[in-house]
């Protein structure tokens, strides 16, 4: 009895579709399928159109081929020329040429053809070595074309120098040049030596300290322009060899003191220089600069960093370090040189050079000449930028 209910109730069950909404018949139970199911659908293709059939067009009369036209015969054309080109397409090579004339005209003045021969001749002679130096690597030919054309226009546009006493210069023979060493930078010996070749028509040689010449680039500079360590030997060499020495007794100390402090002369040493003119008996000459005290004011010193770089010191100016390289600019200071009268000592026997007291004396004399024509070129300035 229990199996015939169950298959009753089978046959009496009403099947309904999954998704019907619990209602039999098909979506949502409606005759119409619901917008969503329309959209499912693929769109139903509409018939296409029955085209006409084309008529036949009336035959056209066939037209006469026309001829083709007789082409002009061209004339040769001429082949082009190396001269003919030019760097850029429409500008001639004359121009060009004429252009490159003016600069040169301009660069060079009006013989430039010649400065430029002898340009291209130099730069030729340089690269085959064909250049002589002397015993301490002095290149006469590369300072006076480059170093001097360099420090020219520095000298005579944005310092304006006044030289005085040139005749105190000799014409010849050994002498040493004694001055005031200022400046922070040592400019003060870059101008000297460009005055004393412009002016006295011959080459200072300068004598620098040992860090000069352990700076990898500046120590190759140093020797080539002439300069050679601050020794005794190479300076009594230099003298009996008759030419012209330049020192500055002062050294770091002077260039590194404070703008407090400027125009004064610090300690001039052992009084080495002077040793080294009694012994060659040539004439000493005091130089006083008033102006380099102004190019770089120094107000302070990092001492722990110049130890750790060993340098006598690190410069704070009121420029520098806080305008970067713009700072590194010196500022346009009045320069005033004055070479003063020479004093002699061939009067003395080159074995007094061992006498200190002697040595001393000297020393002493050099220096006070020096600090008394700086205080008089002080009291004569303006002003310092005029």
């Amino acid at each position: 009895m229990a199996e015939e209910a169950q298959e009753n109730a089978r046959e009496d069950a009403v099947v309904i579709p999954i998704g019907t909404g619990g209602r039999p018949g098909r979506g949502t139970g409606k005759a119409r399928p619901s917008s969503a199911a329309r959209n499912l659908a693929p769109a139903a293709r509409k018939p296409a159109a029955r085209k006409a059939p084309a008529r036949k067009a009336a035959p056209q009369p066939t037209p006469a081929p026309e001829q083709p036209p007789v082409a002009e015969e061209a004339p040769p054309r001429e082949p082009t020329r190396t001269s003919d080109r030019s760097p850029l397409p429409g500008i001639p090579v004359g121009d060009w040429l004429s252009a490159l004339q003016g600069a040169a005209h301009e660069v060079f003045g009006d013989d430039w053809e010649r400065r430029l021969a002898g340009l291209m001749a130099f730069v030729r002679r340089r690269l085959e070595g064909d250049y002589e130096v002397d015993d301490y690597g002095f290149d006469r030919e590369l300072t006076e074309r480059f170093l001097m054309s360099a420090l020219r226009p520095v000298a005579e546009k944005w310092f304006r120098l006044e030289v005085r006493g040139l005749d105190n210069i000799p014409a010849e023979g050994g002498a040493l040049v004694v001055s005031n060493h200022s400046g922070t930078v040592p400019v003060d010996g870059l101008m000297t030596m460009l005055t004393v070749h412009d002016h006295a028509g011959r080459f200072l040689r300068p004598l620098g300290a040992d860090l000069v010449f352990k700076l990898p680039v500046v120590s190759s500079l140093a020797r080539k322009s002439g300069a050679t360590l601050a020794c005794t030997e190479d300076a009594e060499r230099m003298l009996s060899g008759g030419d012209l020495v330049g020192v500055w007794p002062e050294g770091f100390k002077g260039i590194g003191k404070p703008f407090s402090e400027r125009y004064k002369l610090q300690r001039f040493g052992r009084g080495g220089f002077v040793s080294a003119a009694l012994r060659t008996g040539v004439p000493i000459i005091p130089l006083s600069v008033v102006g380099a005290e102004e190019i770089y004011p120094l107000v302070g010193n990092v001492p722990s960093l110049a130890r750790l770089l060993g340098v006598p010191y690190i410069p704070i100016t009121p420029f520098f370090p806080w305008l970067g390289p713009l700072g590194l600019v010196p500022l346009p200071s009045k320069w005033i040189l004055e070479f003063g009268e020479p004093i002699r000592t061939d009067a003395y026997d080159p074995a007094e050079a061992e006498d200190p007291m002697l040595v001393f004396n000297v020393t002493d004399q050099v220096r006070e000449t020096i600090q008394h024509t700086l205080f008089d070129l002080l009291r004569e300035r303006d002003g310092v930028f005029s």
